[in-house]
Formats: structure tokens, sequence, C-alpha cells
């Protein structure tokens, strides 16, 4: 049985997209983390870093519970363990490659992003460019790569396109106080 650990945001929301796309058995434990419950012992003996997403796996690798964190880590071993999403071997390197650069740039760049302009306190302007700059930035390489494709990786639906998807979804928090945040960047309109 998976035990998949959530709460609001884009990096469970990507786990919560691969679970429904698999269509796997799986229980949804909310945490709560507005009262600050990923800061509870019994979350943090699951992950550590005291952040949402976390998963367990009670079949995992040879019989024995599997604990992840990380919203990457847990796409790879979701992938691997279920054998789709995963591209082809070819595309692997690739794969690999993006995965990274979402896990990297473009989510902690945008989610500096969306805390320096919605939640810290004003004054910081330096702050504000600088994240949303880097976000818009990681947009402009991520779109010219899309250019005349369909996928960031081959010619199929994989799970760096559910990573993306994560922080693409949530450009509106990004780019604050834009009507159409993505019209800059066409190719990341889904």
């Amino acid at each position: 049985m998976i035990h998949f650990y959530y709460g609001p945001g884009p990096n469970p929301a990507k786990i919560a997209l691969f679970l429904a796309e698999t269509g796997m058995a799986f229980e949804a434990i909310p945490v709560d983390t507005y009262r600050g419950a990923q800061h509870d012992p019994s979350f943090r003996a699951i992950n550590p870093n005291g952040k949402v997403p976390a998963l367990v796996d009670t079949d995992g690798p040879q019989g024995s519970p599997a604990i992840l964190f990380d919203s990457t880590a847990i796409l790879l071993y979701l992938a691997e363990k279920m054998g789709q999403f995963l591209g082809t071997a070819q595309n692997r390197p690739q794969l690999l490659s993006w995965l990274m650069f979402v896990a990297t740039g473009l989510g902690p760049f945008s989610g500096q992003a969306v805390h320096f302009q919605h939640a810290a306190p004003e004054g910081l302007d330096y702050a504000v460019h600088r994240y949303r700059r880097e976000a818009e930035r990681h947009y402009q390489v991520l779109n010219d790569h899309l250019e005349g494709r369909s996928f960031i990786v081959g010619d199929h639906y994989t799970i760096v396109d559910m990573s993306a998807w994560g922080w693409l979804d949530r450009a509106a928090r990004v780019m604050k106080g834009e009507e159409r945040p993505l019209e800059r960047w066409p190719n990341l309109v889904t």
C-alpha cells in the first residue's frame, strides 16, 4: 500500500497527478502545513526535512517498506516501480537532465518568487526581482526547448512533464499581477 502524505502546493500535486495517471491504489494522508504538522515528530520520522510530499510504500524493494521524500525522488521511484512515464532508454539522459532542471531550477526559483511576492515583508525588492527574473528565465529555457515539441523529453508524456506541470499550473502565483502569466511563453500553455 502506498501512503501519500500531502498538503497544498505544486510538489504534492505532481505526485497526486502521477498516482491519478497510473491508477495506483493509495491512501492520501493530509499534513496540515498551515498548522505546522510537517514538523510533528511523527511526520519528521518520515521526512526529516519536514516538507510535503512524502510517501511510504509498504511493499517496497524486496517486500520491505520504502520511505521517500522530495517530489523528484518520489516520481522516479514510482515511475520505476510501475514501469511507466520514464520514456525510452535512449531518452534516459535527457529525462534525468530535464527532471533535475525542474527540481533544481524551475521549482526552487518559482517557489522563492512566490514567497517573496506573497509572504515576505514588503521592501525586499531585490529578492522579489531576482527570483521572479530567474523563474522567467527558466520559463524561457523550457519554452525554447518545447518549440515544435509536444513533450519535454522524447515523444511521450513522462514524469518530467508532470514535474514541470506542478509549477507551471501555478504560474499566476509565480507571476503575480499578470492576468495571463504564460502568455510570453506560448509553448508552456497546455
